[in-house]
């Protein structure tokens, strides 16, 4: 692996050195016994060999000046290439974390551009004349079936939605796009939900009203991101509100798709997560968090970073937002162990 090259030759050289090291030391270790022969054959020539016992005292000497000389070399070679290591290791932490870091705002900002083409969506088709209609007559049953077969239409060309619902504004469910598939939904009363009534509170055609991704039951306990915005009079951006346009976003396909192009961007040791903002993990590629479970993020109030947990590597990105969407406080993360420095 290329981003190891550093950390490979700091090992090559700490073996190099040790092996060289101890080929000298071994040299030494030879000397030294040549040296002592050599003083023992002098001591039985006597005086002729008392020259001779000099220099082989000499000899010693420099064997073992050679080998303190080699010892400290060994010492500091070793010291060396240990900070070069450490600094190897955590200049590939630092660069695997900023890279895992960009993908998890990369998926994120994915996310974000598109929940806001569902915000678009919901704004638009709050003005189909047909929605219109059926949310100022929601006693016509007419009016009812033709809106019906109008979010029909609407669903077949996008099929990121379950269903779409109006809703009168009393909270009643009076049309949706596929009462045969989700007949649970016709006649329910959604007066008590936040996307209800914060759509219905919107100040104009231009806002809308946006849920954390929950599980609906009447479309077969699926997990859906729900968008809605008011029905107004004449479908005009300053009409008043006649009723609630709610649309239901398939969310569970949608952010996997997003996670396996994540995962493929990373590495086959890595986990995905999108959490939303109470750090509940709402898609993920590890079935170990389950959906709606805490994950233990730590984000020390940063919109972006990462950090050691345990022998894993974390990184997370905030939210942006994208245009006229803000963003819901969710966060992307990417999760690999620190040991699997993949790059």
């Amino acid at each position: 692996m290329q981003d190891n090259t550093i950390l490979n030759l700091a090992y090559d050289i700490s073996r190099m050195t040790s092996e060289k090291v101890g080929a000298i030391e071994t040299i030494m270790q030879t000397t030294r016994i040549l040296a002592l022969n050599a003083r023992i054959e002098a001591a039985r020539a006597g005086a002729a060999g008392a020259a001779f016992s000099v220099v082989a005292e000499e000899i010693a000497n420099v064997s073992a000046q050679i080998n303190g000389i080699a010892s400290e070399f060994r010492t500091g070679v070793a010291s060396h290439t240990r900070q070069i290591e450490e600094a190897g290791e955590k200049m590939l932490i630092d660069f695997r974390g900023q890279r895992l870091t960009d993908l998890a705002l990369n998926a994120i900002e994915i996310i974000d551009r598109n929940l806001y083409e569902r915000s678009c969506d919901v704004r638009w088709w709050a003005t189909d004349s047909a929605v219109v209609a059926a949310a100022e007559a929601p006693a016509d049953r007419a009016l009812q079936q033709h809106a019906a077969a109008r979010l029909a239409t609407i669903l077949r060309s996008y099929t990121v939605y379950l269903d779409l619902w109006i809703v009168d504004v009393q909270g009643r469910v009076i049309s949706t796009g596929r009462p045969d598939r989700y007949p649970d939904a016709i006649g329910m009363d959604v007066s008590g939900t936040d996307w209800f009534n914060a759509a219905l509170s919107t100040r104009t055609g231009d806002d809308f009203a946006v849920a954390d991704v929950s599980i609906n039951a009447a479309l077969h306990d699926a997990p859906v991101a729900t968008y809605a915005t008011a029905i107004r009079a004449a479908g005009r951006t300053d009409g008043k509100p006649t009723g609630v346009l709610g649309i239901f976003f398939d969310w569970a396909p949608q952010a996997q798709a997003v996670m396996s192009s994540v995962l493929l961007a990373a590495d086959n040791q890595s986990q995905a997560y999108i959490l939303d903002a109470e750090a509940r993990v709402i898609a993920g590629s590890n079935l170990e968090h389950a959906l709606y479970t805490p994950y233990p993020l730590r984000t020390e109030e940063k919109s972006s970073g990462f950090y050691i947990n345990d022998q894993s590597l974390v990184a997370f990105a905030l939210t942006p937002g994208y245009e006229t969407y803000t963003g819901m406080g969710w966060y992307g993360v990417i999760e690999t162990p620190v040991s699997g420095q993949a790059g």
